[in-house]
């Protein structure tokens, strides 16, 4: 039992400090030299050469700790090496990439009950500041940094390593894992209708789009649009506005544009600074912070800039109602401007949500930090609002499904069984409950589609090499990204079309086309199997 517990928790603390960097400080003068390690309500007081000889070579000097460790089983011992020997951060971590701003500081507090630092006055407690330093330290030294590594840095004489807590949130980590396992294998033994392999309809050699500069007055530099104009002009359909996620830019969805404009539809890209991948750039290199909370401010004043320029047809763009598209923190925009409401008890979720360490949706640490900073205020009400379509969208602690509304506006919320960010079970299909009411609403979920399938870097190769935040490697982009895109993009045109069709309500299927399988769920469907499943 011990060995199942520890070889999870040694992948949970792997990925808590994965997602815990912060801005170099001094390197400690002085690091830990005894440790006491607590299990099964016992605590042992060691030394960190007993440590290191217990990680090296399984045995060590005698001590408490080697004597309680001959109590345990083979597999429970090498368990417990593993976990001292883990890696706790690597150079190639995504949350190095984007995290470490608004998800450092609940994650450091969670470590915090797994690694217990006094300094050198006795109780002091050192700063979660000073911890992440070291660990940050650590990474320029070496590619990646063990447990081991970090508790012989930390500037402290004393550590109480409390390897009860890391059991613990070692079982919470698990739960979450397996809810996400159920989908997948739930998925996998649902009957397809196999397609036969289309070509895309995409007009690869039309013109380009149309930049435009547009003046708003809560920024002093212009804002910088992308206007794809449509094959056949139609003022009866929706024009259709598209904003990038967290450090996304508009080129990373000129494939969407494209195919929508092909198809008939008129298509505006966003430009969000501040929340861009030049801003992401600039956290990295610690030039300039980022705010999870400000920057849904900022998009939601940009929103409302582009939507009133149109209007008023500054921005020269055909249609009386607007289709909101939007990726991840732009999924979450286009939900805002539904103008719905938080559900009540937004802070006692937060606390069990954080509690739980929510290593497999990482998007609860922002919809917190939202929550906390009051950015929820920021939603407005769009009247033209036709349709939200959200890629990898969030929102379940915001907008739990509640009572039972009337019919609102169609939602299309799609996603990827790969992704830990904003996770189909807990997000797309949850929130389809919420706010799926319409009979046209449903969810697409992809069978190896990650958070990152819907961005293209156009002429990416194949290596990622390049200097764009967003050359992803396959780890990360998930299986067949342009198979994906074009299965994204048909049915988000099946979508917008039916809008323009009979009220007839979606129907949940399930499809194979080469090797990607994706399945479609009506909002009734959706609900139930998120229910069976969690």
């Amino acid at each position: 039992m011990l060995r199942g517990r520890l070889t999870g928790r040694r992948l949970a603390i792997g990925l808590v400090g994965s997602l815990l960097l912060s801005p170099l400080a001094p390197w400690p003068v002085r690091a830990a030299e005894r440790l006491e390690v607590v299990i099964d309500g016992i605590t042992l007081p060691i030394t960190v050469d007993e440590l290191q000889g217990l990680a090296g070579a399984g045995a060590g000097e005698r001590s408490e700790l080697t004597t309680w460790l001959r109590l345990l089983d083979q597999d429970s011992r090498s368990g417990l090496i593993r976990l001292l020997n883990a890696p706790v951060l690597t150079r190639r971590s995504l949350g190095q990439q984007l995290l470490r701003s608004w998800a450092a500081q609940p994650l450091i507090d969670a470590l915090g009950d797994l690694i217990q630092v006094d300094s050198v006055k006795g109780t002091e407690r050192i700063s979660s500041e000073r911890i992440l330093s070291t660990m940050e330290k650590l990474l320029t030294e070496a590619p990646q940094v063990s447990t081991l590594d970090l508790l012989e840095a930390l500037p402290a004489e004393r550590l109480r390593v409390n390897l009860d807590a890391l059991l613990l949130a070692a079982g919470r980590w698990k739960t979450q894992v397996e809810r996400q396992q159920r989908l997948t294998s739930h998925l996998s033994r649902q009957p397809v209708e196999v397609l036969d392999p289309v070509a895309s309809g995409v007009e690869r050699s039309r013109p380009g789009p149309r930049r435009i500069r547009l003046s708003v007055p809560h920024r002093v530099e212009d804002l910088e649009l992308q206007s794809w104009s449509a094959v056949r002009s139609d003022r009866r359909r929706p024009w259709i506005l598209v904003m990038p996620g967290l450090g996304g830019d508009p080129d990373h969805f000129q494939w969407l544009a494209r195919g929508l404009a092909s198809a008939g539809w008129s298509v505006v890209l966003m430009e969000h600074p501040g929340s861009d991948s030049a801003a992401v750039q600039a956290l990295l290199e610690g030039r300039e912070p980022l705010a999870g909370a400000e920057a849904l401010r900022q998009r939601m004043q940009d929103l409302q800039a582009v939507l009133l320029a149109q209007r008023r047809g500054t921005l020269d763009v055909p249609g009386d109602r607007v289709v909101l598209i939007g990726h991840s923190l732009g999924a979450f925009t286009a939900l805002m401007a539904t103008g719905r409401a938080p559900q009540p008890g937004l802070p006692q979720r937060c606390r069990q949500a954080l509690d739980e360490l929510p290593l497999t949706n990482l998007s609860l640490l922002l919809q917190c930090e939202l929550a906390k900073e009051g950015a929820l205020e920021a939603r407005i009400s769009v009247p033209e609002l036709a349709a939200v379509v959200g890629l990898n969208s969030f929102g379940s602690l915001i907008w739990p499904p509640g009572p039972s509304r009337p019919a609102s506006i169609p939602v299309l919320l799609m996603g990827g069984t790969l992704d830990l960010i904003t996770p189909p079970l807990a997000e797309q299909l949850r929130m389809l409950a919420s706010f799926g009411q319409h009979p046209f609403s449903r969810a697409v979920i992809v069978e190896g589609g990650s958070h990152f399938s819907a961005i293209r870097v156009e002429g990416q190769s194949s290596s990622g090499d390049g200097d764009d935040l967003f050359r992803l490697g396959e780890e990360l982009v998930g299986v067949n990204p342009l198979a994906v895109q074009e299965l994204l993009r048909r049915e988000l045109i099946a979508f917008l079309e039916q809008l323009e069709g009979p009220a007839e309500a979606t129907a949940s299927h399930h499809y194979q086309e080469g090797s990607v399988r994706w399945h479609r769920f009506s909002s009734r469907d959706a609900a139930a199997l998120e229910s069976a499943l969690q």
